[in-house]
């Protein structure tokens, strides 16, 4: 009966990983020696969710309807909604696997809250509210879960703080306390499936890529932060040595990541862009700076395009018929969009070279286009430039997040591993493979039949022979 360990390690690149801290990762380096390992190519847009959802699923974040952190409520200018486990419409892996009679753990896989029954046991996700009382299903798991984390669990740290010193402490030991729990959780049965996720490595990528990134625009080489990077990888590390002398040899160790990180080069100013540009407009004056759209004096009668912020910017269209006080035909989205394009393909870069966009259409993008899309989805340089949704600059660039402290971005190499030596298959690097193909690997894996709704296809070279 097949088995696997599942390591989910957020927003981690394979050049990190595989390379840049190798040196302080002797149990992640004997893995790797004998696996199947490489670049996984993340999904549109590469965020926490949907990414782990589209890696468990083997849809896209279309058929998922998940595009992100927030989602513009239909009918509403400025209310929006979280993602929920339960705005999940096809089964995850550990779902079909409950079906089939295998018993399941999952701890923190995004999104996650409330935690869904399971053949199992399922620990809800970073997103959980902090006055959440049930975020353990089935609860009769809530006590061994606190003893193993000798306190309170802790789900995320406050990361965007100008207070890293603090930070970094509560980072690391987040991180302890979670481990901990995981290989208490996988000593309590022989678990068919065990799958973990580990935000950390997302948070500290976020508070301290300009402390070990040359590159990074803001880059400090002199820092007590210098070395805060390479001594949580050895933490992680050491964390997955402890748990690897609980794992039998014929179990299946995945590690893999849900998209990559680089350092960001600002942020872009996409609602100033529209007011400056006519497609936004306000009742009176500009507002201070750094106030949200949704606290500003805005025009809907006058505004054509409005934006939201994030890693990268939402663009919705001011639809008659669709929102309240549309001013945009139905027929014209096509043309306004291609004309948006080309106005932002002329903005230039405090740098001097051109911002660089890339605009997504959902509907062509994804199969299928479930929940509330943004109309359009727009990149800039490859995610390097951050959208600031925010009003009142006083230009179109900042050199910080305009939401708190934050030194990176997303990227689209996130990474995979599987050390499974009875299979008795080549180790070494593979091309880089796609993220929809985790799951349905998975399942060929444990011998499962796929499901028709599954879009992605399993990866030949981590198949058992």
């Amino acid at each position: 009966m097949p088995r696997a360990l599942f390591l989910g390690l957020d927003s981690v690149p394979p050049g990190l990983l595989f390379e840049r801290f190798r040196s302080v990762l002797p149990h992640v380096e004997r893995l790797r020696e004998r696996a199947r390992y490489g670049t996984l190519r993340s999904t549109d847009p590469p965020i926490t969710v949907p990414a782990w959802a589209v890696m468990f699923t083997g849809v896209d974040p279309g058929t998922l309807g998940l595009y992100g952190f927030r989602h513009r409520r239909a009918g509403s200018y400025t209310e929006t909604y979280g993602p929920t486990s339960g705005m999940i419409p096809v089964p995850p892996v550990w779902d079909l696997l409950s079906r089939a009679g295998r018993r399941v753990a999952v701890l923190g896989m995004p999104p996650g809250y409330p935690p869904p029954r399971l053949n199992g046991v399922y620990v809800s996700d970073f997103l959980t509210p902090p006055s959440a009382r049930e975020f353990v299903n089935p609860p009769s798991y809530r006590a061994e879960i606190d003893r193993a984390a000798e306190g309170q669990y802790r789900f995320d740290v406050a990361f965007r703080t100008e207070d890293r010193d603090r930070l970094e402490r509560e980072l690391f030991d987040m991180t302890r306390r979670r481990f901990a729990v995981a290989r208490r959780l996988w000593e309590t049965e022989a678990w068919d499936l065990f799958a973990f996720h580990e935000i950390g490595p997302d948070r500290l990528h976020h508070a301290f890529w300009k402390y070990l990134d040359p590159g990074h625009p803001g880059f400090v080489a002199d820092s007590p932060f210098r070395s805060t990077a390479e001594r949580y990888y050895r933490l992680l590390d050491e964390e997955i040595g402890a748990w690897l002398k609980l794992v039998p040899e014929d179990v299946d160790l995945w590690i893999a990541s849900d998209h990559g990180t680089q350092a960001m080069e600002g942020g872009f100013c996409i609602n100033e862009w529209l007011l400056e540009k006519g497609y936004l407009a306000l009742r009176g004056p500009r507002p201070p700076p750094g106030t949200p759209l949704e606290s500003a004096p805005v025009d809907w009668t006058r505004t054509r395009v409005w934006a939201a912020g994030g890693y990268y910017a939402r663009l919705f269209f001011n639809v008659r018929g669709r929102e309240p006080a549309g001013t945009v035909d139905p027929g014209e989205i096509g043309r306004l969009a291609e004309e948006i394009e080309r106005e932002l393909g002329r903005v230039v870069a405090p740098d001097g070279r051109p911002l660089g966009v890339r605009l997504l259409d959902p509907q062509r993008v994804y199969r299928i286009v479930r929940g509330d899309p943004p109309d359009r989805m727009a990149y800039f340089r490859e995610l390097r430039w951050r959208s600031a949704g925010t009003l009142g600059h006083a230009g179109l660039f900042l050199t910080e997040n305009d939401t708190g402290p934050d030194d990176a971005v997303h990227s689209m190499d996130g990474l995979f591993l599987l050390h499974a030596p009875q299979d008795r298959a080549p180790s070494g690097r593979l091309p880089e493979q796609s993220i929809l193909d985790i799951a349905p690997t998975l399942l060929r894996r444990f011998g499962l039949a796929l499901p028709p709704h599954v879009q992605g296809r399993p990866i030949p070279a981590l198949l058992r022979p």
